[in-house]
Parts: C-alpha cells; sequence; structure tokens
C-alpha cells in the first residue's frame, strides 16, 4: 500500500514553500513520526513527518523546488511487508553496484543534497565513492571528499625554462561560493524593501539612564528567578513593559493603515526581534498589557530557542501592532531600524555604556543607551513620535511609575 506524502496546509497569508531538505531518500527504512523533509516558507520551517513505518519510494519533488499547499511530495510504501522485499534488492544492488559502475564507466547516483553539494565544491560524481545503498552517494560522501581534497598534497608547478623575472604571488586561496537565497533571507529582503519605498520613514532618538532598572535588577533578580522558577530578570521585560503604558497613552503610535483607514488596535501585541541562523524573525508577545515581568522573560527566553531550533510556529510570528529590536545584544551603539508593515512604528536598543552625564551640575558616570523610535510620518506627527520616546524614558528612568501607572 501506498502512502501519498502531502506538503502542509500552509495559512492563508503563505502562498507556497520550497522543499528544503529530504531526510530520507528512495529505499531507506521509514519509522512513523520520523521526519521525512523540511519545507521552507516566507516565515518557518515546516516538517513533513512519516505517517506510518514504511519504506521510502518515489520523490515527486526534489530540492529547491516550489510546492502548494497539500501537493504531493512523494510516496511512502506502507508496512514492515513493504519493508523487508525492499531490504534485500537494496542489500544485493549496493553489492553490485560499485562493480557494475566500474565496468560500464556510469557515475554513481547523487542524492539531491549531496549534488547540490559537490556541484558547490566543484566536484563531479566520478570523485566520489558512494557508500550508500546501491551505491548512491551521500551528503556524507560529497563532505569526505571535500576534506580529502583539501588535504591532499598539491602539485608543484613546473618551473619556467628561462624565467625573466620572479613574481611573487600571494599564497591562499581565492575562493567563492553562490548559494541560493532562502525563502526567508528573500521576503525579509522584499520587506525591507517595501518598508522603505512606501512609508514616509523618520526616526527620532533619545538616550536612557539605565542604572535605575540595573540597581533594581540586581537587588531582586536572585529572588526574582526563585520566585519564578528559574526565570531571569532582564532588560527587555522592562521595555516590553514601558512601550506597552506608552502605547495606552499614544494609540497612533499602536495603529496601522489599511489603504485609506487607519486601525487602531485596542491591544498591545508586541513583536521581539529574535536572530536566528535563519535570519531574523520576530516572534509575537500576546496581549502585553495583560502580562507580568516573568511571564514576558518566560515567553522570550521560549521562543528564542524555538528560534535557534527552527520550531516557531506561523501563528507565534503572525500579527503584532509594535515591535521592539535590541541591537546591543550585538554591541550596536546607535541604529535607525526599519519599521516591519503594516505596523507603523519600531522601538530599537542599543548597547549601555558608561558616559560622563552632567547631573545637578556635577559630572557623573552613568549607564547610557540610545534609544531609536523609527515611525511612519504618514500615520504619526513628529510631536506624538518624540512624546512616546519621552514616555519611554521616563518610566524606564523611574521604574515605580510602572507599578503606580503615573
Amino acid at each position: 500500500m501506498a502512502i501519498e506524502i502531502k506538503a502542509p496546509t500552509f495559512p492563508e497569508s503563505v502562498a507556497d514553500g520550497t522543499v528544503a531538505t529530504w531526510h530520507k531518500q528512495p529505499g531507506d527504512a521509514v519509522k512513523r513520526d520520523e521526519l521525512l523533509v523540511d519545507i521552507e516558507t516566507d516565515k518557518v520551517v515546516m516538517e513533513v513527518l512519516a505517517e506510518a513505518d514504511g519504506v521510502m519510494g518515489d520523490i515527486a519533488k526534489a530540492e529547491g523546488d516550489t510546492v502548494l499547499s497539500g501537493e504531493v511530495l512523494g510516496v511512502l510504501r506502507d508496512g514492515e511487508a513493504a519493508a523487508a522485499p525492499a531490504a534485500k534488492p537494496a542489500e544485493a544492488k549496493a553489492e553490485s553496484a560499485p562493480a557494475a559502475a566500474e565496468a560500464t564507466g556510469e557515475e554513481p547516483m547523487l542524492s539531491p543534497a549531496a549534488r547540490k553539494l559537490a556541484e558547490e565544491n566543484g566536484l563531479v560524481a566520478s570523485d566520489i565513492s558512494g557508500t550508500g545503498k546501491g551505491g548512491r552517494v551521500t551528503k556524507e560522501d560529497v563532505l569526505n571528499a571535500v576534506e580529502a581534497k583539501k588535504n591532499a598534497p598539491a602539485a608543484k608547478p613546473a618551473a619556467p625554462a628561462a624565467p625573466a623575472a620572479a613574481v611573487a604571488l600571494p599564497e591562499g586561496d581565492r575562493t567563492e561560493k553562490r548559494v541560493p537565497m532562502t525563502r526567508l533571507r528573500a521576503r525579509i529582503a522584499e520587506r525591507l524593501v517595501d518598508a522603505q519605498s512606501n512609508m514616509a520613514m523618520l526616526t527620532t532618538f533619545n538616550e536612557v539612564n539605565m542604572k535605575p532598572v540595573m540597581d533594581l535588577r540586581s537587588k531582586y533578580k536572585d529572588l526574582f528567578e526563585k520566585k519564578h522558577n528559574g526565570v531571569r530578570l532582564g532588560f527587555m521585560s522592562f521595555f516590553v513593559k514601558a512601550a506597552t503604558e506608552a502605547l495606552k497613552r499614544f494609540p497612533a503610535v499602536n495603529a496601522s493603515i489599511d489603504g485609506n483607514d487607519i486601525v487602531y488596535h485596542g491591544y498591545q501585541d508586541i513583536g521581539v526581534a529574535v536572530s536566528s541562523d535563519r535570519g531574523l524573525v520576530v516572534p509575537i508577545l500576546r496581549n502585553t498589557e495583560h502580562m507580568g515581568l516573568a511571564d514576558i522573560e518566560g515567553t522570550i527566553a521560549d521562543y528564542g530557542r524555538k528560534a535557534r531550533d527552527g520550531k516557531l510556529t506561523m501563528e507565534e510570528m503572525t500579527g503584532g501592532t509594535f515591535t521592539i529590536s535590541n541591537g546591543g545584544v550585538f554591541g550596536s551603539l546607535v541604529s535607525t531600524p526599519i519599521v516591519n508593515p503594516p505596523q507603523a512604528a519600531i522601538l530599537g536598543m542599543h548597547k549601555i555604556q558608561e558616559r560622563p552625564m552632567a547631573v545637578n551640575g556635577q559630572v557623573v558616570i552613568l549607564p547610557m543607551m540610545y534609544l531609536a523610535l523609527s515611525y511612519d510620518h504618514r500615520l504619526i506627527d513628529g510631536k506624538e513620535a518624540v512624546s512616546f520616546l519621552v514616555a519611554i524614558k521616563d518610566l524606564l528612568e523611574d521604574p515605580a511609575r510602572l507599578l503606580l501607572d503615573v
């Protein structure tokens, strides 16, 4: 019995996906719920799991192919009965394939991932010894061949018969590598260009004295972690709470433009930009007006782990009325963040750096952070933007205001 392997059902906001990686090749044994293939969309990587035990059959969509929602990717031959007979021919083929290939001069078969990797490293199939089923060249075989190529002694060039002058050339490789842009990176690029092309974007700056927040965190971080089951108290939760309060005071910053209409949101869903190996993703904290500091810190930590593992879901990254981006964790001193449409504004956090500041006529060394607010000037006036940023500054420099709502 054959079971069709189908692409996941994509949300309405996602038109199609791309086959990223096949984890099983034809003839491979498969266990129920084992990962078969990764489908990359504009926002997340979606995993397709095996519905039953069996043997991997034909693959209809190779790596790099575009697939639609529910489209057939391949076939899984169901049941142990299929696995047993499939194993014997595969074993026999594995034993005979190298000899046959040698006799006929045919090149060994490469899996899609192996072929792609071989092309990137300038290798051909005949350069690689296949150890997979039926003599198939696997990705590991290509990596071994690449390593062997690197370690092979370089042939010495023949000396010219009568050199007129010896020219010293710099040693070392001058390699180039061309890889296709991932769908996520392409989507990020598209949205950033659209934002700058279709929005009257402007950035205003301010600075905040982080000493009050740092003192509060230093005083209560151990008790906070013990009280909230290991959740650590960071700076982001203070910024989220301060931004939430400021958004309540300035509804236009929390609004969005839809055609000729302005949509005012009666809730605060704040996106927190998280860096991953695949690019920048922005999971959403829902209804931050009802979240405590521990809820915020715990959710952000969970999102960070999911981003690193590629486990963020579409629902966790959809929506949002405002975004906070923290470039300070990478050492950025100041930047102009780009608004994430259809949102109207984004807050940029930066590196905390000690600087001499004038306080009551005296020079005092204080831990200062530059804040940047980029906003859509079509919707938000300069006065509102500056007042919004000053409100965040005031709340952070006197954290008691967050509790007293003043």
